[in-house]
Parts: C-alpha cells; sequence; structure tokens
C-alpha cells in the first residue's frame, strides 16, 4: 500500500515532529510513502519512514534526478514544478495532510477531487458558505492520522469526480 504525505516545505519545528512521527508509523506497517521529496514535511516524514525501516518515494518537481532530501528511497524526477503536486495527491490509496500552506491545500483538493480521502492532521479546514465541509478527515495526532488513512484507504473509491 501507499500512502501519500504531504505539507509545508517551510515547517515549524512542532509540524516535523509530527511528520516524523506518521512516517515512521507508516514504516512500522509496511506502508509506501509517496512526498514530494522535499524539505520540511517531506523530509521530516521521510526520515521517520526510514527509521522504521519504511520505503520512501519523492516525486521531485525538478528533472535532477538528484534533487530531494537525503530520505528519499526512490526519485521520480518531473520537470513539472508544482504541477507535480497532481502525482503526489494521486499516488497514494490516501493523503496525510500535515500542517501546510497553499500548495499542500491545492494537494488536498486534488486528492479529494480524484476520491482519495484525506486525513488532516493540524491541516487546512474546508467550507463553502458558512458550512464545514467534512470531506478532510481530522486526526488527533499521528498514529490516529495512520490508522484513519488505513481504514479510508481499504475502501472502494470512485475513478474520478466530476470535473466541478
Amino acid at each position: 500500500m501507499q500512502i501519500s504525505i504531504v505539507g509545508e516545505a517551510g515547517s515549524t519545528p512542532e509540524i516535523a515532529a509530527l511528520a516524523e512521527e506518521v512516517g515512521a508509523e507508516l514504516g512500522r506497517r509496511g506502508i509506501i510513502l509517496v512526498c514530494g521529496g522535499g524539505r520540511g514535511v517531506m523530509e521530516a516524514a521521510c526520515r521517520g519512514a526510514k527509521s522504521a525501516g519504511g520505503t520512501t518515494v519523492g516525486i521531485l518537481p525538478s528533472s535532477d534526478p538528484d534533487a530531494g532530501n537525503s530520505w528519499v528511497d526512490v526519485r521520480i524526477p518531473t520537470g513539472l514544478g508544482q504541477g507535480r503536486n497532481v502525482i503526489v495527491a494521486r499516488s497514494g490509496r490516501a493523503v496525510i495532510a500535515i500542517g501546510g500552506r497553499y500548495g499542500t491545500l491545492t494537494e488536498i483538493a486534488h486528492a479529494l477531487k480524484g476520491g482519495i480521502p484525506v486525513i488532516g492532521l493540524r491541516t487546512w479546514t474546508l467550507s463553502k458558505g458558512s458550512v464545514v465541509d467534512p470531506s478532510i478527515i481530522v486526526a488527533a495526532d499521528a498514529k490516529d492520522a495512520v490508522e484513519k488513512a488505513v481504514a479510508a484507504a481499504g475502501r472502494p473509491r470512485p475513478t474520478d469526480i466530476s470535473n466541478d
């Protein structure tokens, strides 16, 4: 199973610690971690996964096959810049969003649009008008995020959602 991790490149120490815990939990369970391969949340999650014997995949924004953080096992250089966010979001059976800025928000949107469940750990909430959208499944901590992602990843999903 593959689960994507998305989050900010310039994370706080608290957010990085959460990402590392999530990565370690994925690694312990033998789940492949997919991310953007960069710094911040991505690097911390990869470090955690590797510390627990896991495998990491980085979908890199540049064409440089040597780019990415030192904890990435498999590097996929795309040359797509932020366009690679679609690939990151759609590569996992679920997405765990940790913290995040606007790039993370795009990955959340691409996942939800593709019918991929999103688990949120101190990340964005969505609302339309004054009504909160429950699409992002809120997690209390790292272990809860992974448990919810694994459970959601096992559910059938549509092959694609409408183009709205």
